[in-house]
């Protein structure tokens, strides 16, 4: 039952990302992305504390690296753009889904955590693409192009698992 949960709360999150890419602004792309980046390492932790699956603590393992790398671009970036980077902080979908994870364990938790991932990944490329496009700051611009093919690659992988 918890598990069907997962899905209307990743679709809400998901409805509300694309109407917000199109006018964001370099500050709300800046704060999205943050929030992305940290429900993804904070998302990585949990599963990572009782899986026995090894796809899973793989993929779980490249979430912490790549989304620590692509918060340190995104904040450069920024600065480069003279726009104030303020501590990411998760939206309230993310805090749910974060929640959710907590209240599972072993294969239960693996489970939810990859229904999510394919939903976080796929709001991910919609506003990295968007902003690539559409973004106002050419640093940030930039930055979301560069971020926008390891998206891709973190969605093909989530497909074969």
């Amino acid at each position: 039952m918890k598990f069907s949960i997962l899905i209307p709360a990743s679709a809400v999150l998901f409805m509300a990302v694309p109407a917000a890419a199109q006018v964001m602004t370099p500050r709300e792309y800046v704060m999205t992305a943050g929030a992305s980046d940290l429900y993804e390492r904070q998302s990585a932790q949990i599963v990572l504390e009782t899986t026995a699956n090894p796809d899973v603590k793989s993929f779980a393992t490249m979430m912490l690296s790549a989304h620590a790398k692509s918060t340190a671009d995104v904040k450069a970036a920024a600065m480069k753009s003279k726009i104030k980077v303020s501590p990411p902080m998760l939206m309230p979908a993310q805090m749910e889904m974060v929640a959710q994870l907590k209240a599972e364990n072993g294969p239960a938790r693996d489970a939810a955590y990859l229904a999510q991932q394919r939903s976080a990944h796929g709001q991910a490329l919609f506003v990295q693409q968007a902003y690539a496009m559409g973004g106002t700051a050419p640093a940030l611009k930039a930055v979301a192009a560069k971020i926008v093919p390891v998206v891709k690659m973190h969605i093909a992988m989530l497909m074969k698992m």
